[in-house]
């Protein structure tokens, strides 16, 4: 039976301009012979751009939104179409920035994975709980909920990876220990399982949330973590590569 394959994926969330392609080249020159797979998304104005710059490179590019439509009057928005266009290869959907702020459901979730497929987007799927629910015991609860409501059938033979992020440890240098994530990676391993059978053990696990080069090396061995989610740690080559090296 197949292993997953690490996956160590920045997002730069709003943040970047041009001149920060630069960073993501250094990202690339220094990525060397891992066998860890890497990604960065940044802002979609700067696909292209990217994709462009890191051509021939090991890092890949991805978005860290789209659109559940792949056409239609929706200001602003991107669909699955244009980022595959733009030579993004992967897409982050049901961030918890995007499921509190813009109050995305898992319906609206597995639809947006759904375009991402349409469309040869690999998808990262996050899920989490938030700092009342885990006080409460229901973490384990909120999570495999997530998991079963945000990934829609047809991921089954499909490459996907699903983001474990604790929404109280996002951006605020606090993060879980290492039972309680192997816990929680543990459950989301069986709901996969359920769902998926045998291909569930393709699909790597990510935890994301204050993922940095101090703390990458124990959380990534830890059990059933099969990469990160990177926030404000991707922004800078140094650190991105520290934790690329940590997998």
């Amino acid at each position: 039976m197949n292993s997953p394959t690490p996956l160590i994926a920045g997002n730069w969330k709003m943040n970047g301009l041009a001149s920060s392609i630069a960073e993501a080249k250094t990202v690339a020159d220094g990525v060397g012979a891992t066998s860890v797979r890497v990604a960065i998304c940044p802002p979609s104005i700067l696909i292209h751009r990217m994709s462009q710059a890191l051509a021939g490179s090991k890092v890949l590019v991805g978005g860290q939104d789209v659109h559940a439509d792949d056409s239609g009057a929706f200001t602003g928005d991107v669909s699955a179409e244009m980022l595959a266009d733009a030579g993004a290869k992967l897409v982050i959907v049901g961030h918890s920035e995007r499921r509190e702020a813009y109050r995305e459901s898992d319906d609206l979730v597995a639809k947006k994975v759904l375009a991402a497929l349409r469309h040869g987007l690999e998808p990262i799927v996050c899920v989490g709980e938030t700092i009342d629910q885990r006080k409460a015991g229901d973490a384990l609860k909120v999570v495999t909920e997530q998991v079963r409501g945000s990934l829609p059938p047809q991921l089954d033979g499909k490459a996907f990876a699903v983001a474990y992020e604790p929404i109280w440890a996002i951006g605020t240098g606090l993060t879980p220990n290492n039972p309680q994530i192997e816990e929680v990676h543990g459950a989301i391993r069986a709901t996969l399982r359920e769902m998926f059978g045998e291909h569930a053990q393709t699909v790597p696990i990510l935890y994301g949330g204050s993922v940095k080069p101090a703390n990458a090396a124990e959380i990534l061995h830890a059990r059933e973590v099969g990469g990160a989610l990177v926030g404000g740690a991707s922004l800078k080559a140094e650190d991105f590569l520290a934790i690329v090296r940590a997998a």
